[in-house]
Protein backbone atom coordinates (compact mmCIF):
# COMPACT_ATOMS: atom_id res chain seq x y z
CA UNK A 1 0.00 0.00 0.00
CA UNK A 2 1.42 3.14 -1.10
CA UNK A 3 0.42 6.48 0.93
CA UNK A 4 0.56 9.63 -1.44
CA UNK A 5 0.87 12.75 0.25
CA UNK A 6 -1.28 14.66 -2.08
CA UNK A 7 -4.12 12.63 -1.33
CA UNK A 8 -3.44 13.00 2.49
CA UNK A 9 -2.98 16.95 2.26
CA UNK A 10 -6.04 17.11 0.22
CA UNK A 11 -8.23 15.48 3.18
CA UNK A 12 -6.44 17.29 5.64
CA UNK A 13 -7.12 20.65 3.62
CA UNK A 14 -10.75 19.61 3.25
CA UNK A 15 -10.85 18.86 7.13
CA UNK A 16 -9.95 22.27 7.97
CA UNK A 17 -12.02 24.30 5.23
CA UNK A 18 -15.08 22.42 6.99
CA UNK A 19 -14.43 22.66 10.21
CA UNK A 20 -16.87 25.21 11.98
CA UNK A 21 -16.62 26.43 15.52
CA UNK A 22 -19.52 27.73 17.39
CA UNK A 23 -19.82 29.69 20.37
CA UNK A 24 -22.48 29.00 22.65
CA UNK A 25 -23.14 32.62 23.75
CA UNK A 26 -25.10 31.61 26.77
CA UNK A 27 -22.14 29.48 27.86
CA UNK A 28 -20.14 32.58 29.14
CA UNK A 29 -20.72 35.46 30.52
CA UNK A 30 -19.08 38.85 32.13
CA UNK A 31 -18.31 40.21 35.40
CA UNK A 32 -20.76 43.51 36.47
CA UNK A 33 -19.48 43.50 40.19
CA UNK A 34 -17.48 42.14 42.50
CA UNK A 35 -17.38 42.62 46.39
CA UNK A 36 -17.74 40.65 49.60
CA UNK A 37 -17.17 37.50 47.86
CA UNK A 38 -20.02 38.11 45.77
CA UNK A 39 -20.18 38.36 41.90
CA UNK A 40 -22.78 39.94 39.76
CA UNK A 41 -22.79 38.57 35.88
CA UNK A 42 -24.26 39.14 32.73
CA UNK A 43 -25.00 36.94 30.46
CA UNK A 44 -25.46 32.86 31.24
CA UNK A 45 -28.63 32.67 30.01
CA UNK A 46 -29.11 29.26 30.62
CA UNK A 47 -27.05 28.74 34.24
CA UNK A 48 -29.02 26.51 36.30
CA UNK A 49 -29.48 27.25 40.30
CA UNK A 50 -26.14 25.69 42.43
CA UNK A 51 -24.06 25.69 39.10
CA UNK A 52 -20.42 25.72 39.26
CA UNK A 53 -18.71 28.64 37.68
CA UNK A 54 -15.56 29.15 36.04
CA UNK A 55 -13.90 32.63 36.51
CA UNK A 56 -10.41 33.82 35.11
CA UNK A 57 -7.71 33.02 37.92
CA UNK A 58 -8.64 29.29 39.01
CA UNK A 59 -11.56 31.13 40.78
CA UNK A 60 -14.80 29.28 41.00
CA UNK A 61 -18.23 30.23 42.01
CA UNK A 62 -21.77 29.18 42.62
CA UNK A 63 -24.90 30.62 40.57
CA UNK A 64 -27.40 31.58 43.28
CA UNK A 65 -29.76 34.42 42.26
CA UNK A 66 -30.49 33.52 39.16
CA UNK A 67 -32.65 36.41 37.57
CA UNK A 68 -33.64 37.60 33.52
CA UNK A 69 -30.00 38.95 32.32
CA UNK A 70 -27.84 38.58 35.40
CA UNK A 71 -26.67 36.29 37.87
CA UNK A 72 -25.20 36.39 41.91
CA UNK A 73 -22.87 34.04 42.15
CA UNK A 74 -20.78 33.65 45.61
CA UNK A 75 -16.84 33.13 45.36
CA UNK A 76 -15.05 29.99 46.42
CA UNK A 77 -11.47 32.05 46.52
CA UNK A 78 -9.70 35.39 46.35
CA UNK A 79 -12.42 37.78 45.00
CA UNK A 80 -9.77 40.17 44.88
CA UNK A 81 -8.54 38.10 41.74
CA UNK A 82 -12.26 38.87 39.67
CA UNK A 83 -12.56 42.11 38.38
CA UNK A 84 -15.55 43.81 36.29
CA UNK A 85 -15.17 42.35 33.01
CA UNK A 86 -13.75 39.33 33.20
CA UNK A 87 -15.16 36.45 31.16
CA UNK A 88 -17.46 33.38 33.36
CA UNK A 89 -18.00 30.52 32.11
CA UNK A 90 -20.44 27.69 33.29
CA UNK A 91 -19.28 24.23 33.78
CA UNK A 92 -22.26 22.41 33.82
CA UNK A 93 -21.57 21.01 37.33
CA UNK A 94 -24.00 21.21 39.87
CA UNK A 95 -23.52 21.44 43.69
CA UNK A 96 -24.70 19.54 46.11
Amino acid sequence: MEIKVEEISAQIKKSIYGFEEKIDVSEIGTVLSVGDYIARVYGLEKAMSSELLQFPNDVYGMALNLEDETIGSVLFGESQLVHEGDIVKRTGRIMN
